[in-house]
């Protein structure tokens, strides 16, 4: 039983901790003094006079990764965020580092060994923290340190949670069965079983040891919900309660504390904090401007192509809409003959239409007809990267056929996408789209879309799909 076992491998992590600060700190003495590698001080303290320190540098470090929670289970911990509580505890070890070395007037400890012990603890936290994960996982998928669970209430929400677990054997979760007044006991589910009543749980408590229960009722049961808790906590066994609101809520909700009481948040958009907004529009204003040096070149050729080649503006403009529902006029190299406004409105292009010039069907293949909208950006109608933004009377349609379609407007359309590199493009699924947009719009971290530019460089070009 994983509650058995549990605290021994929180104590042996924080053994194995303890002697990767000391290694750290003792081989970035070397690199700073011995290696060679940087410029020797005429003098420096010994080895016996940096070490002194370690007698509070070690239960410091060990209480910050307490509390940047680097001690919770690994299970479903993601290695970006573990990596990054490990950096921000880091950066507080150093400063308070530096602070103490003031306080106490040690003018004589290198600074620059203490940047290097720095870097080199967090390389080594990380490393050695990502061979634990893999090492519990590995013992998981074989059968050793699982946690058992039983599960109360039958319903889309139990399904679900079975589903990942059985993906996801490293977790090491076995689920004993389910407990169900909503169906018949014996009722199965890819090899769990319905053992019998919810009433059942406070014998079924005593009788086997269980780490977990996952209360995992349907929403038309939910007025027991307070009698199971009563249960649950008496019993002493770590509860936790999975919502049975996913076809409700088809979204990543997040809950909030409004003075002690829970508030669920239908919605989590990254982009609604201040802070977040204002990084990614510097962003796009800084890859902007470089996009368009970098294309000028590029722009100047399409541009007297165009010219030459088709009579007409060089530039088409076309309404979409765009943040918060508001229109906006995007911009593109013309590629097809002009033709009436009302006409133009009537469908999308098909292959071989016969309104695309030859020049245009090369730009719109390679997308070079999307260049002009760095100037939309500019203005701020547009973003590097977001949901593609579409023409009023397709917003009228999709909204009423497919759920959850305008929360694309909830953020800046972009110039690329989530859904743009992974093939969504052009005469593809509108439906598969939005599932790829509201991803983005649910996730957005500057890294994300870091990731999506790099994409683009190598899959968002060229679109077999543009007619």
């Amino acid at each position: 039983m994983i509650k058995d076992n549990q605290k021994l491998l929180n104590r042996l992590h924080v053994v194995i901790d303890a002697v990767v600060i000391v290694f750290s700190y003792i081989a970035s003495w070397y690199l700073r003094f011995k290696s060679g590698i940087f410029e020797l001080d005429p003098w420096f303290l010994s080895l016996q006079e940096y070490a002194k320190v370690l007698i509070v540098i070690v239960p410091g470090y060990l209480v910050l990764y307490y509390g940047f929670q680097l001690y919770t289970p690994k299970r479903v911990q993601g290695r970006r965020l573990e990596a990054w509580h490990i950096i921000q505890a880091n950066v507080i070890g150093l400063m308070a580092f530096i602070l103490l070395l003031y306080v106490w007037k040690q003018p004589d400890f290198s600074r620059g060994m203490i940047f290097v012990f720095f870097l080199v603890n967090v390389f080594l936290e990380v490393v050695v923290r990502n061979i634990i994960r893999e090492v519990l996982r590995d013992m998981r998928k074989q059968g050793y340190n699982q946690k058992h669970i039983l599960l109360i209430g039958y319903s889309r929400a139990a399904e679900q949670y079975i589903d990942r677990i059985k993906a996801n054997p490293e977790w090491g979760y076995i689920v004993r069965g389910i407990l169900a007044d909503n169906v018949p006991r014996g009722t199965e589910y890819k090899g769990i079983k319905v053992l019998g009543r919810i009433d059942n749980l406070m014998i079924v408590l005593p009788e086997n040891k269980l780490d977990e229960i996952a209360i995992t009722l349907g929403l038309a049961e939910y007025h027991k919900l307070e009698k199971i808790v009563g249960m649950c906590e008496k019993s002493g066994v770590h509860t936790k309660f999975i919502p049975d609101y996913n076809n409700i809520i088809p979204t990543k909700p997040y809950t909030e504390d409004l003075v002690g009481l829970p508030v669920i948040n239908i919605r989590r958009v990254p982009l609604s904090n201040m802070l977040n907004a204002f990084v990614k529009r510097a962003m796009d204003i800084f890859g902007a401007l470089v996009a368009l040096a970098l294309f000028s070149p590029v722009m100047l050729v399409i541009t007297i192509i165009i010219k030459v080649t088709s009579p007409g503006p060089l530039i088409f403009k076309q309404e979409r809409i765009g943040l918060q529902n508001k229109p906006f006029y995007m911009y593109k190299f013309r590629s097809m003959v002009v033709q009436d406004a009302s006409k133009e409105k009537n469908g999308w292009t098909v292959k071989n239409d016969p309104r695309v010039t030859p020049v245009g069907k090369f730009i719109r293949k390679t997308s070079i007809d999307e260049l002009p909208q760095l100037i939309n950006i500019l203005k701020g109608d547009m973003s590097l990267i977001g949901p593609r933004p579409e023409r009023p009377q397709f917003v009228e349609k999709f909204k009423e056929e497919i759920p959850r379609y305008m929360i694309k407007h909830q953020v800046r359309p972009g110039l690329t996408g989530w859904a743009q590199v992974n093939g969504l493009r052009g005469d593809t699924s509108i439906q598969k789209r939005i599932e790829y947009d509201l991803y983005y719009i649910e996730n957005w971290t500057l890294g994300f879309d870091i990731k999506i530019l790099f994409l683009t460089f190598f899959k968002g070009f060229i679109n077999k799909n543009a007619y």
